[in-house]
């Protein structure tokens, strides 16, 4: 049995709304556990004083230079010690997960059973770099913790100006669109750099994410350093019997208004049957007797909406490979960067295809350890010595399909759209114009 709670007057109001709350999840924990309750009780004060109060230092494992991140509390009363005490240090372990997040009921248990021993209990599954996130620890249970969870199969991931853990989607094992192998090479990648992983020597951080297809569900484009993000490079795949089946199913309203009229690059029109064009990047799917969608592939920019609304009926292409992108990352020097395409296509279908993949991203590292300045993203990099300069070091051939940020912020606040919407509709029913 833990502690007594901290009062948490601030904390109590996270509470009250319809959403669920950590706060409820973490007073969960603190019924047993004595480091939860004190980091309440910092937390609480916190939100009184708007402030944070953790600080970093140095905390690690025997033969390892990053995997863990290092919190010591700074909220000390006037002897110097800590306010609260059992939360005086917390520590966040990060552990590897298996490539496409793929668990054993068995194993979970038993990562739970260790933190609860050793830690605070509370775990993020998962973190940006794609670790799991053991978070709350004390200086003198690292070591002992570490080495059950390295017993168990798993290791720690990247910390620090080093290559991170990498992610990939589920891919292959569950999801129809997939166009490689992401869990090998995930594996594949993070085998190579792994001494880059455990021994921080790079300017800043270095992120790897492998999405199976453009839906790039790991969100690589806006986070990774070196993004692989399946593609393909021929015509998009039709299924009439299924095209057919969905007509019957939603109609033609939604057919035109959330297909054809979506696409961005009018790659898509619906035609009678008699009037569909032939060529060699025109294909077309029979939606009934007498009409047909025209695809002019040619124009596609592989954004995936039109297979994600009629999945099954429309299927990536045959000939498959990945986008390679470079320089994703969040505000930093220079605010955001979606990656930039400088491979357009690369096949991933043999070793060899995988061992080019390896070579291009240790190139990329090598260069972006020379380069960079101190806490300085590729793709801060990149903009500040010139794409051009990079491709060239890299050896890269300009290519016309090489794509830079559509825009530098991929994130959009929603926050009073509708009152700008009953802004305008006022204005037509009035009659007026901006």
């Amino acid at each position: 049995m833990a502690k007594k709670l901290h009062d948490t007057p601030n904390l109590d109001q996270l509470e009250s709304g319809p959403w669920p709350s950590f706060v409820t999840g973490i007073k969960r924990l603190a019924k047993n556990n004595d480091m939860a309750v004190d980091l309440l009780g910092q937390l609480e004060t916190s939100y009184k004083t708007k402030k944070g109060y953790w600080k970093g230092g140095t905390v690690g494992v025997f033969g390892y230079g990053g995997g863990v991140i290092p919190r010591f509390t700074e909220l000390k009363d006037e002897n110097g010690e800590p306010v609260y005490k059992d939360a005086a240090e917390f520590h966040t372990l990060r552990i590897q997960p298996p490539a496409g997040m793929h668990y054993t009921t068995d194993v979970l248990r038993k990562m739970t059973d260790i933190w609860e021993k050793y830690g605070s209990g509370l775990i993020a599954f998962h973190g940006q770099s794609g670790d799991i996130m053991f978070q709350g620890i004390s200086t003198a249970n690292v070591q002992p913790a570490f080495d059950e969870f390295n017993e168990l199969g798993f290791d720690l991931g990247g910390a620090g100006p080093a290559v991170r853990t990498s992610m990939s989607c589920v891919g292959a094992a569950r999801c129809e669109q997939s166009c490689f192998d992401e869990g090998k090479a995930l594996r594949t990648v993070v085998n190579t750099f792994l001494d880059d992983m455990h021994r921080p020597s790079l300017p800043y951080k270095f992120k790897f994410k492998f999405s199976g297809c453009p839906n790039d569900c790991m969100n690589s484009i806006q986070r990774a350093d070196m993004a692989v993000i399946g593609t393909w490079r021929d015509n998009i795949r039709t299924d009439e019997a299924l095209a057919k089946k969905w007509f019957a199913k939603h109609g033609m309203e939604e057919l035109v208004n959330d297909v054809v009229a979506r696409c961005p690059t009018k790659t898509f029109q619906l035609k009678q049957i008699k009037d569909i064009k032939k060529g060699e990047h025109i294909s077309s799917v029979a939606i009934n007797d007498t009409h047909a969608i025209e695809i002019d592939n040619k124009d596609c920019v592989r954004c995936m909406h039109c297979i994600n609304v009629m999945t099954g009926a429309l299927a990536p292409g045959k000939d498959k490979g990945a986008s390679i992108l470079v320089g994703g990352k969040r505000t930093l020097k220079i605010g955001d960067l979606f990656g930039t395409v400088v491979v357009p296509f690369m096949k991933l279908d043999t070793d060899e295809d995988m061992e080019k993949l390896v070579d291009l991203g240790q190139r990329i590292i090598d260069f972006f350890a020379e380069n960079a300045l101190e806490h300085e993203r590729t793709g801060e990099m990149i903009e500040r010595i010139g794409l051009v300069n990079f491709l060239e070091a890299m050896e890269l051939d300009v290519d016309a399909n090489m794509i830079s940020t559509p825009r530098t912020n991929p994130y959009v606040r929603t926050d009073g759209w509708d009152d700008e919407v009953a802004k305008i509709n006022a204005r037509k029913q009035a009659g007026t114009r901006d």
